[in-house]
Protein backbone atom coordinates (compact mmCIF):
# COMPACT_ATOMS: atom_id res chain seq x y z
CA UNK A 1 0.00 0.00 0.00
CA UNK A 2 1.48 3.33 -0.84
CA UNK A 3 1.54 6.41 1.85
CA UNK A 4 -1.74 6.97 3.02
CA UNK A 5 -3.03 10.53 0.87
CA UNK A 6 -5.76 12.75 1.65
CA UNK A 7 -8.01 10.21 0.47
CA UNK A 8 -7.27 7.86 3.18
CA UNK A 9 -6.99 10.21 5.67
CA UNK A 10 -10.80 11.60 4.83
CA UNK A 11 -12.57 8.17 4.91
CA UNK A 12 -10.49 7.44 8.13
CA UNK A 13 -12.41 10.23 9.90
CA UNK A 14 -15.36 8.97 8.13
CA UNK A 15 -15.65 5.58 9.31
CA UNK A 16 -14.66 6.96 12.88
CA UNK A 17 -17.34 9.52 12.76
CA UNK A 18 -19.88 7.10 11.05
CA UNK A 19 -19.74 5.00 14.08
CA UNK A 20 -19.57 7.81 16.92
CA UNK A 21 -22.77 8.91 15.05
CA UNK A 22 -24.59 5.55 15.21
CA UNK A 23 -23.60 4.63 18.62
CA UNK A 24 -21.08 1.49 17.80
CA UNK A 25 -18.76 0.12 20.29
CA UNK A 26 -15.12 0.95 19.72
CA UNK A 27 -14.10 -2.49 18.76
CA UNK A 28 -16.83 -2.26 16.33
CA UNK A 29 -15.61 1.10 14.54
CA UNK A 30 -11.95 -0.66 14.90
CA UNK A 31 -13.08 -3.33 12.63
CA UNK A 32 -14.50 -1.19 10.39
CA UNK A 33 -11.09 0.66 10.11
CA UNK A 34 -8.86 -2.33 9.99
CA UNK A 35 -8.62 -1.93 6.27
CA UNK A 36 -7.09 1.49 6.12
CA UNK A 37 -4.03 0.31 8.38
CA UNK A 38 -1.08 0.11 6.43
CA UNK A 39 1.41 -3.14 8.23
CA UNK A 40 3.94 -1.32 10.26
CA UNK A 41 2.86 2.45 9.76
CA UNK A 42 1.01 4.35 12.59
CA UNK A 43 -1.76 5.40 10.06
CA UNK A 44 -4.48 6.31 10.81
CA UNK A 45 -3.50 6.88 14.58
CA UNK A 46 -2.21 10.35 13.77
CA UNK A 47 -5.71 11.10 12.20
CA UNK A 48 -7.36 9.63 15.33
CA UNK A 49 -5.06 11.78 17.54
CA UNK A 50 -5.58 14.97 15.74
CA UNK A 51 -10.03 14.05 15.96
CA UNK A 52 -9.44 13.65 19.85
CA UNK A 53 -7.54 17.20 20.23
CA UNK A 54 -11.03 18.69 18.16
CA UNK A 55 -12.67 17.44 20.71
CA UNK A 56 -11.19 18.72 23.16
CA UNK A 57 -11.13 22.13 21.40
CA UNK A 58 -14.71 21.90 21.04
CA UNK A 59 -15.58 21.55 24.69
CA UNK A 60 -13.40 23.82 26.04
CA UNK A 61 -11.03 21.77 27.84
CA UNK A 62 -8.28 24.04 29.69
CA UNK A 63 -6.29 23.90 32.31
CA UNK A 64 -9.40 25.58 34.50
CA UNK A 65 -11.79 23.43 32.82
CA UNK A 66 -10.22 20.06 32.91
CA UNK A 67 -10.96 16.67 31.25
CA UNK A 68 -10.18 14.42 34.07
CA UNK A 69 -8.20 11.07 32.75
CA UNK A 70 -9.09 9.33 36.27
CA UNK A 71 -12.26 7.33 35.52
CA UNK A 72 -12.50 8.06 31.86
CA UNK A 73 -12.01 5.09 30.61
CA UNK A 74 -14.46 3.08 32.71
CA UNK A 75 -17.02 5.56 32.17
CA UNK A 76 -17.01 6.74 28.76
CA UNK A 77 -15.18 3.14 27.11
CA UNK A 78 -16.82 0.82 29.12
CA UNK A 79 -16.58 -1.59 26.83
CA UNK A 80 -13.07 -2.33 26.70
CA UNK A 81 -10.80 -3.52 29.28
CA UNK A 82 -6.78 -2.73 29.11
CA UNK A 83 -4.35 -4.43 31.24
CA UNK A 84 -0.87 -4.42 32.26
CA UNK A 85 1.29 -2.41 29.35
CA UNK A 86 -2.32 -2.00 27.51
CA UNK A 87 -3.39 0.83 30.11
CA UNK A 88 0.16 2.52 29.42
CA UNK A 89 -0.75 2.54 25.63
CA UNK A 90 -3.73 4.01 25.86
CA UNK A 91 -3.03 6.44 28.59
CA UNK A 92 0.05 7.58 26.21
CA UNK A 93 -2.19 8.15 23.25
CA UNK A 94 -4.96 9.93 25.30
CA UNK A 95 -2.48 12.51 26.53
CA UNK A 96 -0.57 12.16 22.98
CA UNK A 97 -4.06 14.03 21.98
CA UNK A 98 -4.46 16.78 25.00
CA UNK A 99 -0.88 17.49 23.95
CA UNK A 100 -1.80 17.75 20.15
CA UNK A 101 -4.33 20.18 21.35
CA UNK A 102 -2.06 22.05 23.55
CA UNK A 103 0.66 22.64 20.64
CA UNK A 104 2.89 19.91 21.54
CA UNK A 105 3.88 17.17 19.65
CA UNK A 106 4.20 14.36 21.46
CA UNK A 107 6.97 12.06 20.00
CA UNK A 108 5.01 9.47 18.63
CA UNK A 109 7.37 7.45 16.68
CA UNK A 110 10.27 7.77 19.64
CA UNK A 111 7.36 6.34 21.90
CA UNK A 112 5.79 3.44 19.80
CA UNK A 113 8.78 1.78 18.16
CA UNK A 114 9.65 1.03 21.50
CA UNK A 115 5.80 -0.87 22.00
CA UNK A 116 7.29 -3.70 19.74
CA UNK A 117 3.81 -3.86 18.23
CA UNK A 118 1.70 -2.67 15.46
CA UNK A 119 -1.09 -1.43 17.23
CA UNK A 120 -0.94 2.29 17.87
CA UNK A 121 -3.81 3.20 15.54
CA UNK A 122 -6.27 0.70 17.80
CA UNK A 123 -4.67 2.82 21.11
CA UNK A 124 -5.39 6.55 18.85
CA UNK A 125 -8.93 5.20 18.22
CA UNK A 126 -9.76 3.95 22.20
CA UNK A 127 -8.51 7.35 23.05
CA UNK A 128 -10.32 9.60 20.40
CA UNK A 129 -13.76 7.24 20.74
CA UNK A 130 -12.99 8.08 24.71
CA UNK A 131 -12.75 11.78 24.57
CA UNK A 132 -15.24 12.35 22.21
CA UNK A 133 -17.85 10.75 24.50
CA UNK A 134 -16.54 12.64 27.42
CA UNK A 135 -16.36 16.32 25.73
CA UNK A 136 -20.18 15.61 24.32
CA UNK A 137 -21.23 14.64 27.51
CA UNK A 138 -19.30 18.02 28.70
CA UNK A 139 -20.93 19.69 26.10
CA UNK A 140 -24.69 18.38 26.68
CA UNK A 141 -25.13 17.01 23.48
CA UNK A 142 -25.30 13.74 22.26
CA UNK A 143 -22.10 11.60 20.84
CA UNK A 144 -24.10 12.14 17.51
CA UNK A 145 -24.28 15.43 17.44
CA UNK A 146 -20.82 15.68 18.33
CA UNK A 147 -19.65 14.05 15.68
CA UNK A 148 -21.27 16.25 13.51
CA UNK A 149 -19.28 19.41 15.26
CA UNK A 150 -15.76 17.41 14.59
CA UNK A 151 -16.73 16.22 10.94
CA UNK A 152 -17.78 20.06 10.25
CA UNK A 153 -14.22 20.73 11.46
CA UNK A 154 -12.25 18.50 10.40
CA UNK A 155 -13.47 19.45 6.83
CA UNK A 156 -15.05 15.91 6.08
CA UNK A 157 -18.36 15.95 4.86
CA UNK A 158 -20.54 12.58 5.37
CA UNK A 159 -21.18 10.20 2.63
Amino acid sequence: MARPGEVEHAEAVRRLLDGLRAGDEAHDIGRALWDLHPKNNTFPGEVFINLAAISLDLAAASSEQLVEYEGLLSKFLPECQFRGRENSKVKFAVLAAAARRGGLEAGLLDEVVWWGTDDFWQYALYAAVALARACADRQGVTVAEHAEALAERAGVKPR
